[in-house]
């Protein structure tokens, strides 16, 4: 008898939104489940490990993987790329396995192009200020890239609607217990 396909689930949200965090507990909480590690051009943070947050390529390499159609999503922002591997997922799906993704608006939106049945949470931050303040705590980016993410954050707030699932992180750990029951719900687990 053929295993039952995998559960895709995508959690997205403006950078800043909280979004780590939120996958993180998922993750802690359901160990079975796996994380989709993204590929991505830009440099690697002090705190972050080449295979675990994500795998990171240089430009050269990214743009082969395009050109073998690779990627599921792919997009260029803050002169970076990112991407999801194909065959990751459906290495994953296919044998049954869940597969948790932490990707950007637009990257969950063309997941759930070409796989319809992933569910999209969308992490909403209380406001625009807020998210602009946590940003900028976050001391991660310099004041021109820190400009982009949150003119991007206003488009991506815009394509809300077009996920399953909403999030409010006004207060993270109610936003972390919520991520779980949905998570809960969507891969039919009993705990």
């Amino acid at each position: 008898m053929a295993k039952e396909p995998g559960s895709i689930i995508v959690v997205s949200a403006p950078s800043g939104a909280g979004k780590t965090s939120i996958v993180k507990e998922i993750l802690r909480e359901f160990p079975e489940l796996f994380f989709s590690i993204s590929y991505t051009t830009r440099a690697k943070r002090e705190n972050e490990t080449d295979g675990v947050e994500y795998f990171f390529i240089s430009e050269d390499e990214f743009e082969k993987m395009i050109e073998r159609d690779e990627f599921v999503e792919w997009e260029k922002f803050y002169d970076y790329y990112y991407g999801t591997s194909k065959k990751f997922i459906n290495e994953h799906i296919n044998e049954g396995k869940s597969i948790v993704f932490e990707v950007d608006v637009i990257g969950a939106l063309n997941i759930k192009k070409i796989y319809p049945e992933a569910k999209l949470i969308y992490i909403v931050p209380p406001s625009i200020d807020e998210l602009t303040n946590r940003l900028k705590n976050r001391k991660t980016e310099n004041e021109e890239d820190l400009r982009k993410r949150v003119e991007r954050a206003k488009m991506e707030l815009s394509l809300k609607d077009k996920f399953d699932y909403f999030i409010d992180n006004e207060e993270l750990e109610k936003a972390k217990v919520h991520a779980k029951e949905l998570v809960k719900k969507i891969i039919k687990r009993n705990i």
